[in-house]
């Protein structure tokens, strides 16, 4: 249940933000918050990272689809030791569905987190982007630790038997 919760809230400041900015800025417009570095700008994305296949919302709408019942199966699977594990799932449902209420109701997603990395203007994003890219990484930390104890584990029987 903690896990859904979980969800729900990066849903809910996802949908807040987004609707901020629909709201109060017009397409286009940006604020600086840390010069050279951050700035909240009002922008649409019709695809995926970088704008990637643009337009094709029926791709996005199966997609998104499995993808979210593969994580709430996995969620529904997890182990009570696997909490990190589940925040990054949660992470993920919540930054996906974010984003796909995008897609159904406006037929576009408002991102509007934009950074300069030393010249790089980075693409313009928001809190589900956060969130997806957020517990993809700590999948990723999990499963290079889970590994690691593994082996060490391993290695510790292969002493204790020698």
């Amino acid at each position: 249940m903690y896990y859904y919760l979980l969800a729900l809230f990066v849903i809910l400041l996802d949908q807040v933000t987004k609707w901020v900015i629909v709201r109060y800025m017009e397409l286009g417009d940006s604020i600086e918050v840390i010069s050279g570095f951050l700035y909240i700008t009002s922008h649409r994305n019709r695809g995926a990272a970088w704008g990637i296949l643009q337009g094709q919302m029926w791709f996005f709408y199966i997609i998104t689809t499995i993808v979210v019942v593969m994580l709430i199966i996995y969620i529904q699977r997890l182990k009570p030791n696997q909490r990190l594990f589940g925040i990054a799932l949660s992470l993920m449902l919540g930054g996906a569905i974010g984003n796909f209420i995008d897609r159904i109701f406006r037929k576009e997603v408002v991102d509007f987190i934009d950074t300069y990395i030393f010249t790089y203007n980075f693409p313009i994003f928001n809190i589900a982007d956060s969130a997806l890219v957020i517990g993809v990484g700590l999948i990723f930390i999990v499963t290079i630790f889970e590994g690691k104890l593994e082996k060490e584990k391993s290695d510790e029987s292969i002493r204790t038997n020698d």
